[in-house]
């Protein structure tokens, strides 16, 4: 169930939502998300490569959580990486995963070759993902000419396509590339076959005016060509723009769009695949199951060594929790009216029980009395005055957050305000 259609008339008076007033309303067309934890993700150079028994356990959590679309490696690249891809394929095909593969490669025989024979070998169509460079500056460094682009397309596309294969066609760099280089190399995989045609935000350059140029730009060219194209984006972080180019490319008419788990990915990462799905789930733009999201980052961050910041939205530990005054005040006086929906949204953008969560109440330096009062009735001790004021006084006087024990200490003489149980 979407989470705008869990929303009572009178909660919704209680938030006047601009992110609604101004919203692009009915998006054409379902939103497909393509997971690239495994393959670009992996590309991030402090990252370890997960085990394969971790990145079958990641892959299990991508169907569980909605992704219908995964990048399952880069075959080409070597034998060890070609048998995972074999591997994962295969575990797809034998538990029935609702997953569409795809296999990232260069428009070269050699890396498109061991996709073809995997694909036949397990009994599975996966999606070639080919890829070229298209911008000035990596045609000036490579030393590439369009007709170069050109020949390389059509080849590696009639080689996918006479094997059965469907194909995405990734311009790398295609955010600094000439619209006139983009018009021809698209125009000549969608003539050649290419079902998907993927616009790379590579190093990051896009801005969201940009990208709404750009997708638009590209819709006009799809439409004019074969409509039934699939327009995707794939977007990086080099500018810390990539959440909002991301919802900004679907707004303007991709309907296939990349993430990676956590954001990891070659330098400071890509779009993090868990942070949009909260957004798109919170707009009401997709409907995927978000309840298993934490799950899915935390077995992320295990299998590849990223630790998740204590500050990370909405999967930090510290995402909600609170030892402010003011807010642990507000969020005292939602829970007294026993209304979860309102606890859940007045000190915060994300409400916790979307995650099976709630809004922890911490005691520090910039706590109040009533943050010492919740914690300990919450946990079954009375609230008696001289207590409450001797552990406020030791939070002030805290550079920290204090832990469990040295609040207790506080009361470890008083037996009468000892935890009732009963």
């Amino acid at each position: 169930m979407k989470e705008s259609e869990e929303i009572t008339e009178e909660e919704r008076e209680l938030i006047y939502d601009w992110n609604q007033r101004n919203e692009r309303r009915g998006i054409d067309g379902e939103i497909i998300l393509n997971d690239e934890t495994l393959r670009d993700g992996l590309q991030s150079p402090s990252v370890r490569d997960p085990t394969m028994d971790e990145k079958v356990e990641i892959l299990h959590l991508m169907a569980g959580i909605g992704i219908k679309s995964a990048d399952i490696g880069y075959a080409g690249a070597s034998e060890r990486t070609r048998k995972d891809v074999e591997t994962l394929a295969r575990e797809i095909v034998n538990h029935r995963l609702p997953i569409a593969p795809n296999c990232a490669a260069r428009t070269h025989p050699s890396d498109i070759q061991p996709v073809i024979d995997i694909s036949q070998k397990v009994g599975i169509p996966i999606q070639a993902a080919v890829f070229i460079g298209s911008s000035p500056i990596r045609q000036y460094a490579e030393g590439w000419d369009l007709d170069f682009l050109l020949r390389a397309t059509e080849s590696a596309i009639t080689l996918a396509k006479k094997a059965g294969l469907p194909v995405m066609y990734v311009t790398e760099d295609t955010t600094r590339a000439h619209p006139k280089t983009l018009r021809m190399l698209y125009r000549t995989a969608i003539n050649y076959g290419a079902e998907n045609i993927c616009l790379a935000d590579t190093v990051g350059h896009a801005t969201p005016w940009g990208v709404r140029q750009l997708v638009g730009f590209i819709q006009r060219l799809v439409k004019e060509t074969n409509p039934k194209v699939v327009i995707d984006w794939h977007g990086h972080r080099d500018r810390g723009l990539d959440i909002i180019n991301t919802l900004t490319a679907i707004e303007a008419g991709a309907r296939r769009v990349h993430a990676c788990a956590l954001g990891i990915g070659e330098r400071v990462g890509n779009t993090p695949m868990d942070l949009l799905m909260v957004n798109l789930k919170l707009l009401g733009w997709w409907d995927g199951n978000i309840s298993l999201l934490p799950r899915y980052v935390e077995a992320v961050s295990r299998a590849t060594g990223v630790p998740i910041p204590s500050n990370y939205a909405v999967f930090g530990r510290d995402a909600f929790r609170t030892a402010t005054g003011v807010h642990a005040s507000a969020v005292i006086k939602a829970k007294k009216k026993k209304h979860r929906w309102v606890e859940d949204r007045v000190y915060t953008g994300v409400p916790p029980s979307l995650f099976g969560l709630q809004n922890e109440i911490e005691i520090g330096p910039m706590s109040g009395e009533s943050n010492v009062i919740y914690w300990l009735e919450s946990r079954g001790y009375f609230s008696d005055p001289d207590v409450v004021r001797r552990i406020t006084e030791m939070a002030k006087s805290s550079r920290t957050i204090l832990t469990e024990d040295q609040i207790l200490s506080v009361i470890s003489d008083r037996e009468d305000i000892k935890k009732q149980i009963e």
